[in-house]
């Protein structure tokens, strides 16, 4: 018989199926996951080729010492997991002449396994809180036209298309549109 003085179970957190999955959780990346982020990046970029201005030969072509120079002194980036398994990552990044109250998100991708899972929508949150927290008022991002998939999901999340439009660095048939969302 259950002790009716004992404290009651904590709740399971809302995106835990019980028995079956844990918690996704998103992480700052550290020195201490620096090889699970490169994973995910590479993997990234073997899976989705035209969406990111890195290529593969190029992010296979780091060090060790640049991965972990990046971790410590580049944008900042998390990684979803699901359970130890890292299935995704974003990044925020600020790069010259741009305004002190915006910032890029940049380097969004889920795992094919994990799409539809709360993975995309945990990974913006974060980046989304932690813009706030360093008194961004506006996140831009760059999105492949063609990527039709993404570009809905950051109109559901709120940004909106700002008119203006470029292409990939590496390949001029990427159409890129820019998104802009303005925080609270």
């Amino acid at each position: 018989m259950a002790d009716p003085t004992a404290d009651p179970p904590a709740d399971p957190p809302a995106d835990a199926v019980p028995g079956l999955a844990p918690a996704l959780r998103v992480e700052r990346v550290t020195e201490a996951t620096w090889r699970d982020y490169r994973a995910v990046r590479q993997a990234s970029l073997l899976d989705s080729p035209r969406a990111f201005w890195t290529t593969y030969a190029q992010s296979a072509a780091r060090s060790d010492e640049e991965w972990l120079a990046l971790v410590r002194s580049g944008p900042a980036v998390w990684l979803a997991w699901d359970g130890d398994r890292p299935v995704g990552s974003v990044g925020l990044f600020h790069p010259d002449g741009l305004t002190e109250d915006e910032t890029y998100l940049v380097g969004m991708w889920v795992v094919p396994s994990a799409r539809g899972s709360g993975a995309a929508h945990a990974l913006v949150d974060a980046a989304l809180a932690h813009a706030a927290g360093e008194g961004r008022r506006r996140v831009l991002l760059d999105v492949a036209r063609e990527n039709v998939r993404a570009c809905r999901f950051y109109l559901r999340r709120g940004f909106a298309l700002t008119g203006e439009t470029g292409v990939m660095p590496w390949d001029p048939g990427v159409e890129e549109v820019r998104m802009a969302l303005d925080l609270p």
